[in-house]
């Protein structure tokens, strides 16, 4: 026991704690620590100080100590209470030992929580010091901050400044030396002094000012004299007038006998004079074009163009009333008290009415318009009508199609020459159903409109073509409400949507012929193009109808199509059935509004023995390779206007093909339902057993590509 206490004394006098040491060596007498704190300072010749020792402490040290406390109390705990359950006579020595360790322990913990204490309360003095420090170095520079930003204006408005001469444009020094007379240049003066440079060149301008006055009052007199000269000419001028229109009334026999109808275009200019701007570039440009082409076809003078001629319609009254000011009324103030009694008298109109007044208004129509006729070959012609809608700053146009001789409308081709669609897509993606002036959109939110689709049947279809035609170009980045007519816009645009418009009423036409005979089961192939075929071919075309562009969706074999993007709103959706015996070979058609420049797509599905697809049937996808990707093997002559009846007779052939090869059932007694009547030089080809579908002239026979 004695042993024990002296190893815990030699670890506390280590530790520095003169309290626990004298409780280790003497149990039984209690001694305060005040008494041993003034033992230890008399015994030392000074006063022990807790916060001297921290500074000489380690921290890392006490924290292994505190550890080292913690387990030695845990284990003394856990033998006191061992010995406790135990029980015995000499437990009550052993348990007093241990309670005077567990004492000792608890003392030394007290210690480290006062130096812990201690070293806290320094960290925060030093932290709030360097604080204080640092606020101090902020504030200084913030001031030093602020005297720089102070310094920067006084430097910037000393820069800033400017004399009354720096506005002046002064000649340049080289042209100044040059010109200035040496009592005002001064060039040994001046050269070496800026200032006495800029007082030098400040005086030469003076003196040619001077001069200009004198010079513009000289101009003034020679401008008074030369309008005296023109008032006089005007006045024989106006004398003459009278004379020429009795020659023009004398002359008129002679202009119809020699077709030129002089005076019938000086009125139609007279009438154009009060035009909007881009109805007279329409109007001025197509006249030209008029007559270039009649002047490429005949050496005579220039002359009205009997392929395209030009007239101006409308209420010539009505378009000079809307540029005449509104006249002021001198008794409005006297009827003013009787128009108020009316008013309070009428009703009111409510809001749904004042918006269709606002509608109205907002596409109002010009009173004049311009009218082309467009003579085909054929004699056919396409009647164009273009109107300028005011407050819009667009065109419009309406079209419609006469022909020599009244053609018997065909079912199938009832959207052909509908003034809706006839010149859709004239130009890729100019469908006509929607502005080309990006800053309508906000006039119609303010009217209600929701898009001007709704209005196209009565307006007429605002193409772009339209508008370049008539000089307007509107940017797409940002809305544009002035947009000036542009002649040279015009004037590039007119051959070109011209041969367009012929391109598109033959093409046209020429497919309204078509289907007529289409419906009664009759593909019509020119002798031009009979020999793309074989001489015999036994698959008929028995049904030719149109279809909508939503039933064309539905149909489940041209997922491919509507996937691609290819079935947009302003094509034409036909369905077709070709059979040969027990077999119908379907085909959906999409008929681009620009044929036949774009050729027709078809989508094939067989009913026999199954259904055979594209996606089931790779015979079935080459046969539409052979219609769809080789068509140019099928136009035909130019302008190419067969291509649609030769693709179904191709798909007839094909159909032949198709059935002619397929292998026989040796199991099913009789003969072949399709016996081979085309000459193939391999009936098959391949792990997919391809057919030879393609057709070689003037051999004969059909072979793989």
């Amino acid at each position: 026991m004695v042993r024990r206490r002296q190893s815990i004394c030699r670890r506390l006098w280590s530790f520095g704690d003169v309290a626990s040491l004298v409780c280790c060596r003497d149990s039984v007498r209690t001694i305060c620590p005040q008494n041993i704190c003034s033992l230890r300072a008399h015994m030392e010749g000074k006063y022990y100080s807790e916060e001297a020792e921290v500074d000489l402490r380690d921290p890392g040290r006490d924290y292994e100590l505190y550890k080292y406390t913690c387990q030695e109390l845990q284990r003394l705990m856990a033998e006191i209470q061992d010995l406790k359950s135990r029980g015995g006579k000499d437990v009550a020595v052993e348990i007093e030992d241990r309670r005077i360790q567990s004492c000792v322990h608890f003392m030394t913990l007290k210690k480290l929580n006062r130096l812990a204490h201690i070293r806290l309360k320094k960290g925060r003095d030093q932290t709030h010091e360097a604080k204080q420090k640092v606020d101090a170095y902020h504030l200084q520079l913030q001031n030093l901050l602020y005297e720089v930003m102070h310094l920067q204006k006084e430097i910037t408005k000393c820069l800033e400044f400017k004399s009354k001469h720096e506005e002046i444009d002064l000649v340049s020094l080289e042209e100044f030396y040059k010109e200035a007379p040496p009592d005002i240049s001064k060039a040994e003066v001046t050269m070496g002094d800026p200032h006495q440079q800029t007082l030098a060149r400040l005086d030469w301008e003076l003196e040619q000012r001077k001069r200009l006055a004198e010079k513009y009052r000289e101009c003034l007199s020679n401008k008074e004299k030369i309008l005296k000269e023109i008032e006089v000419k005007k006045e024989y001028l106006s004398s003459l007038q009278p004379r020429l229109n009795s020659i023009m009334q004398a002359s008129l026999p002679v202009q119809e006998y020699l077709f030129m109808p002089f005076d019938q275009a000086h009125k139609q200019y007279e009438t154009a004079r009060h035009l909007p701007p881009p109805l007279y570039v329409l109007f001025v440009q197509a006249t030209a074009y008029g007559q270039a082409c009649a002047h490429m076809k005949s050496s005579q003078p220039p002359r009205q163009d009997k392929t395209l001629s030009v007239a101006i319609e409308g209420s010539v009254d009505e378009a000079k009333a809307l540029f005449k000011p509104p006249e002021d009324s001198q008794d409005d103030e006297s009827d003013s008290d009787a128009e108020e009694e009316q008013t309070t008298k009428r009703r009111r109109p409510t809001l749904g009415v004042q918006l269709d007044d606002k509608r109205k208004e907002m596409l109002k129509r010009h009173p004049l318009s311009v009218m082309l006729d467009l003579k085909c070959k054929d004699d056919s012609v396409l009647h164009l009508t273009f109107y300028y809608l005011m407050n819009l700053n667009i065109m419009t146009v309406k079209a419609k199609v006469t022909t020599a001789t009244e053609l018997i409308t065909p079912i199938s081709a009832g959207d052909l020459l509908s003034p809706d669609s006839v010149l859709s897509c004239l130009y890729p993606g100019d469908h006509g159903k929607k502005t080309p002036n990006p800053a309508n959109q906000y006039q119609f939110d303010k009217v209600g409109i929701l898009t001007l689709r709704d209005y196209v049947l009565d307006l007429g279809h605002p193409y772009l073509w339209v508008q370049k035609l008539g000089g307007l170009h509107f940017p797409k980045e940002q809305p544009q409400h002035t947009v000036i007519a542009d002649h040279s816009l015009s004037a590039s645009h007119m051959e070109t949507t011209m041969k367009l418009l012929k391109t598109r009423v033959q093409s046209r036409l020429a497919l309204h012929k078509q289907f007529a005979s289409l419906e009664h089961g009759i593909v019509p192939v020119t002798s031009d193009c009979q020999y793309l075929f074989p001489a015999k071919v036994v698959s008929r075309l028995v049904k030719w109808v149109t279809i909508a562009h939503e039933d064309y969706m539905e149909l489940h074999f041209t997922k491919d199509i509507v996937e691609a993007g290819l079935a947009g709103d302003t094509n034409l959706y036909y369905m077709a059935l070709v059979e040969r015996g027990t077999a119908k070979l379907q085909a959906a058609v999409v008929l681009n509004p620009g044929y036949s420049s774009i050729p027709p797509i078809f989508q094939l599905c067989l009913n026999w023995k199954g259904e055979k697809t594209n996606s089931n049937d790779d015979n079935i996808r080459a046969m539409e390779s052979e219609v769809n990707v080789c068509y140019k093997e099928l136009c035909g002559p130019r302008p190419s206007h067969q291509l649609l009846t030769n693709q179904l007779q191709r798909l007839c052939v094909l159909l032949d093909v198709y059935l002619e090869t397929e292998s026989h059932d040796d199991s099913v007694e009789g003969p072949k339902e399709f016996p081979q009547e085309k000459m193939c030089l391999r009936l098959f080809r391949g792990p997919s057993r391809m057919k030879p579908f393609k057709y070689n002239h003037p051999q004969g026979f059909f072979s793989h590509r």
